[in-house]
């Protein structure tokens, strides 16, 4: 037997005993070794991962690079690897914090108490989209939320320029694992992430607005989606990314590519595990698609849309559509024989894209 050390997160070193042997003539590990070195108290840095505590060591800050299977055709970020990215910062924030017990970011006090994060709601705004092999820098942080509930939120932003690309903010509540309830939050949980809490905001919401439910008479539907068992998270649910791939499938591909998501919220509803089958409901608002440029009904058309007089009045082409803001309302849904239940209520915002061809190489 040989004694090792172990290093966690490069600042903890541990001894850990192994066999001399570490294969068996079948090329298989036979022997016990940690494949998590998960660290018990608060780590202010973190090199694996370019990683550093902020806001008075509450914060979380972690550098990324772009890579070739987060992109699209047009080599920017995918909105699906920019959500990927807030929830991989959110869990490492809380590695780093000492406070990771045996769950999907739970703490150890809600391991004990059989308790699980679940979102409740997500606002995310995107000015720029960071393109492949770019560096960035992510900050996350966390703070109340009512009695019972945890605000986290996001901001992203250039490692070279420090322009800010996107922000985000979300709500947390807590799930009882075994009987799929939502949950008070125990005092002895509270003491652990309190001391974590800050006001900062990465911005300012208005009043909420009301997301409507749809039904069968919206625009575009999709129905019979399954989740696969890639698709399922450490909870046994359906990760978050998915439910944004199913609500953006159901709108027209020629809209995908000729405009931008600029924004999203998510309003979350219930649970969806593998088993269920889902429905994607969306439809396009029909008013102001021109946002801030007065339109009248006697406006010309172009491609099915009126031509607002500001337009017709000289004031050019590009001007108008710059300021072109498209929304569609999403539902997604579970769809039963008897009944249907709704999984996540959506609003996405678009703004027309001013070029089409992939960025040169």
């Amino acid at each position: 037997m040989v004694m090792d050390h172990v290093k966690i997160n490069g600042t903890t070193s541990i001894p850990v005993t192994r066999s001399s042997e570490t294969s068996s003539e079948n090329g298989h590990i036979t022997v016990e070794q940690i494949r998590q070195n998960i660290p018990t108290t608060k780590q202010l840095r973190d090199p694996y991962r370019q990683a550093v505590m902020i806001e008075e060591d509450v914060g979380y800050r972690q550098k990324v690079v772009i890579r070739s299977y987060e992109v699209g055709p047009d080599k920017t970020a995918t909105i699906g690897s920019i959500l990927n990215l807030l929830q991989e910062t959110a869990l490492n924030h809380v590695w780093m914090s000492g406070l990771l017990g045996d769950g999907f970011g739970a703490t150890h006090g809600m391991t004990r108490n059989d308790l699980i994060w679940v979102v409740s709601r997500m606002h995310l705004q995107i000015d720029h989209y960071p393109i492949w092999g770019e560096v960035l820098e992510l900050d996350t942080w966390v703070g109340a939320s009512g009695k019972n509930g945890m605000r986290r939120d996001w901001q992203l932003r250039s490692h070279n320029t420090g322009i800010v690309y996107a922000r985000a903010t979300s709500t947390w509540v807590m799930m009882n694992q075994k009987t799929r309830r939502l949950s008070k939050m125990p005092d002895e949980v509270r003491a652990e992430i309190g001391p974590w809490f800050i006001e900062k905001r990465a911005f300012e919401e208005d009043a909420p607005e009301k997301i409507e439910k749809l039904d069968d008479n919206a625009k575009y539907i999709t129905s019979n989606l399954k989740a696969k068992r890639g698709d399922l998270d450490m909870n046994h649910h359906v990760n978050n990314v998915k439910y944004v791939g199913w609500m953006l499938e159901t709108i027209p591909e020629q809209f995908m590519e000729e405009n931008q998501l600029t924004s999203i919220i998510l309003e979350y509803r219930r649970e969806c595990g593998n088993s269920d089958i889902v429905q994607s409901l969306a439809d396009p608002d029909e008013v102001g698609i021109f946002n801030g440029v007065h339109q009248t009904s006697n406006d010309s058309l172009i491609n099915g849309y009126s031509l607002p007089s500001e337009l017709l009045k000289g004031n050019g082409l590009l001007k108008s559509f710059e300021g072109r803001e498209l929304r569609y309302t999403h539902l997604l849904q579970t769809k039963g024989e008897l009944k249907s239940e709704e999984i996540v209520r959506g609003r996405t915002i678009w703004k027309k894209k001013l070029y089409k061809k992939p960025f040169p190489t």
